[in-house]
């Protein structure tokens, strides 16, 4: 029995003490996370928008929106634009009810046909008459507009060099508010970043709807772990 109870001793005190040195190790650490943020001009714009049709059959409101989109798309390559920057990206076909009412059931009346389609424009000169043209050439739903870069990646990398100095700035902070040193770092790693919006200023096209591009910001995050050097007070 003493020696049981003594192997249950010995497994308390080294379970006892596995513990305390995980818990060194992780009072020995620093994360931090540091943000950058880069704002440059857009080069290119996104437009999301379509075409619905109505009627008494199927066929005809799928004919009516072919016709609609047909057209939008002739004026899309007329202007220039790259056939691998256009996609048609819906197409749906659905009844139009006549709800329930004293007289009789429910019934179809007629049916509803919607095609959308997403073009990529990169002459922001030429944005706002594109525009005009799609919704006087048939497209009579407008589903958004968004800003981007044709090539983001440096400006990525810039936002990613920003975010790093931020975490190392806040590391160095914090180790000499704290009078302890920087040890080597154990790890980085890389948040969510992402392109904003960011305060339009106004900018009008020569001809059709008046467009602000404004700016775009590049956003990156990322955390640094650094391992904890010694008390400065006790060197």
């Amino acid at each position: 029995m003493r020696r049981l109870a003594n192997a249950a001793l010995a497994a308390a005190l080294i379970s006892g003490l596995a513990g305390m040195q995980a818990l060194a190790a992780e009072e020995g650490r620093l994360t931090v996370t540091g943000q950058g943020q880069v704002a440059v001009a857009p080069d290119m714009a996104t437009v999301t928008f379509g075409a619905v049709a109505e009627a008494d059959e199927a066929a005809d409101a799928m004919a009516g929106v072919g016709a609609r989109m047909g057209t939008v798309l002739e004026r899309i390559e007329a202007a220039g634009i790259a056939a691998t920057d256009v996609q048609t990206n819906t197409l749906t076909l659905e009844p139009r009810w006549q709800q329930e009412t004293r007289e009789g059931p429910a019934r179809i009346e007629g049916f509803v046909a919607r095609s959308g389609a997403v073009v990529r424009v990169r002459d922001l000169d030429a944005l706002g008459g594109l525009l005009d043209a799609l919704v006087s050439d048939g497209a009579n739903e407008f589903r958004g507009l968004s800003f981007g870069l044709q090539a983001p990646q440096p400006v990525e990398d810039e936002a990613r060099r920003a975010a790093v100095a931020d975490a190392i700035r806040k590391a160095e902070l914090y180790a000499e508010a704290a009078g302890v040193t920087l040890g080597p770092i154990l790890s980085i790693d890389e948040h969510g970043g992402g392109v904003e919006p960011r305060m339009m200023r106004a900018a009008m096209a020569e001809s059709g709807l008046p467009v602000a591009a404004g700016e775009v910001e590049i956003a990156a995050s990322v955390s640094i772990t650094y391992a904890i050097g010694a008390d400065r007070s006790g060197q």
